[in-house]
């Protein structure tokens, strides 16, 4: 692990040739300290481990942004409940200096920071990623500042090298890194420098973060393709699509375990979310589905508990209503018992995450697969939406929340409106889980490999520090 940041620092210009990481102090802003890196007896569980904990705080932050004003105090609560269940409080405390003492402390603030540069990797390698991970990060930093005391936010902007000259209550800082303010006209203007009240200090703070980070992250993107022959590009590459909620595929009820063909009607109304609720309606309207519909329905009703012996029963009852038995068994028996794993590789596929259906092909004509808060235009979802008797509230929001772009958001959204919940977990998932009553009916999920972590083996670290170090 310290091999690979060394060299991952020395690209970014952050080190010279013959620094080491010990060398480095880390800082987001001004890159001024960064932790020495021991070497892990088990580095690559740790290079995930620290992905994905700093992905769960930056979903928690779109999540709580989604729902609520960023400077209101309902958004911080959201956040540091989460954070305190999760136990990552840790990630609220403004960066400093480094404690080498209190060694609770430093591990905190190491895991803080490496993370940090792993999601960099991940995140600098499109423009649409490069935003995602920049606003969230900066609403991160955004929140770390506003919760901390004036000497804190003194001290830190001392340390950052932000000489913005203290008057009272007020800074003296040069407009051009305050454009906003001075657009607003909220700020005296005098020889070049604008003089800001401490209030929005925050807002000078956040631009020379906004910048740092978009200019490292471009200088980043431009190490990759000398990775490209690397494990490790594998798990950066498919980082940001990974499902972090609870493992649904490897919990039991306490009840059967299977869901019978005649409850998949009642529980399509009750628990299921609107993409596959969608793909129930419309197959028992037209008793057929094309092929990328009946995968991801398939899938999704092996995932809540429907065995192989009655996905055949009702996949055959519904599709021999418009052909005979011989042509469904030719034409589908075969695709079934593949999902169920007992023909072609014989793998065991679980039923799709939220990301591989918001990001895999949009439904064509004759096609009902997808999601519903991305791949229907906002007048169909809104019709949807009040056909299922949401309220027009909750109906504008939800398309609110699909246009930005805020698709499992929506998602979880329709649910709590549905079901009179205040807040649930984020739809990550569209197993009908924790966020729906089925799992009260007799439901278990079966392991799988569709959503395997996709982290491959990176068994030869030294070749992705030998890439990065040869780019100039």
């Amino acid at each position: 692990m310290r091999a690979l940041l060394t060299g991952l620092l020395k690209v970014q210009g952050l080190l010279d040739s013959n620094s080491d990481v010990k060398d480095f102090h880390k800082n987001l802003i001004s890159k001024k300290q960064f932790p020495k890196l021991a070497v892990e007896s088990d580095e690559k569980k740790e290079f995930e481990d620290l992905a994905l904990e700093r992905l769960k705080v930056l979903r928690l932050i779109e999540r709580a942004g989604a729902k609520f004003n960023k400077n209101s105090q309902e958004y911080k609560d959201m956040i540091f409940s989460e954070l305190r269940k999760q136990n990552l409080s840790h990630y609220c405390k403004l960066s400093g200096s480094v404690d080498t003492v209190n060694k609770e402390k430093y591990d905190q603030r190491r895991r803080d920071h490496i993370s940090h540069f792993i999601l960099r990797l991940a995140y600098c390698r499109r423009d649409d990623l490069r935003r995602w991970f920049i606003t969230q990060e900066v609403d991160l930093f955004r929140l770390r500042f506003m919760i901390e005391t004036s000497q804190v936010k003194n001290d830190f902007m001392k340390y950052n090298e932000l000489n913005y000259q203290p008057l009272t209550k007020f800074y003296k800082v040069p407009f051009i890194e305050v454009l906003d303010l001075v657009k607003n006209r909220k700020v005296f203007l005098e020889e070049g420098y604008a003089y800001i009240p401490e209030d929005d200090l925050i807002i000078t703070v956040l631009s020379a973060y906004r910048s740092h980070l978009s200019h490292a992250l471009a200088i980043t993107s431009r190490a990759l393709p000398q990775l490209e022959e690397t494990h490790l590009i594998s798990m950066l590459s498919t980082l940001h699509q990974r499902y972090i909620g609870t493992d649904y595929t490897n919990k039991k009820s306490s009840f059967s375990g299977e869901v019978s063909p005649d409850q998949i009607d009642s529980l399509s109304k009750s628990s299921f979310p609107l993409c596959m609720r969608n793909l129930h309606e419309t197959l028992r309207k037209n008793h057929h589905l094309k092929y990328n519909g009946r995968l991801q329905y398939g899938l999704f009703l092996k995932g809540i508990g429907l065995t192989l012996e009655d996905a055949l029963k009702f996949w055959r009852e519904e599709f021999t209503k418009v052909m005979d038995v011989d042509k469904f068994d030719k034409q589908y028996t075969y695709n079934i018992r593949y999902n169920y794993g007992k023909e072609g590789k014989r793998a065991n596929f679980s039923p799709y995450s939220c990301m591989k259906i918001i990001t895999s092909n949009a439904p064509g004509a004759g096609e009902f697969h997808g999601c519903p808060f991305k791949h229907s235009d906002q007048s169909n979802l809104k019709q949807r939406l009040q056909g299922l008797n949401i309220n027009s509230s909750a109906t504008d929001n939800i398309l609110d929340l699909s246009s930005r772009g805020h698709y499992q958001i929506a998602c979880t959204r329709f649910f709590e409106v549905t079901h009179n919940e205040t807040s649930v977990d984020q739809v990550a998932k569209p197993l009908p889980r924790s966020q729906s009553n089925i799992s009260s009916q007799n439901t278990s999920q079966k392991s799988g490999t569709e959503l395997e972590d996709n982290f491959e083996e990176m068994d030869d670290m030294e070749d992705v520090l030998s890439c990065l170090n040869g780019i100039k």
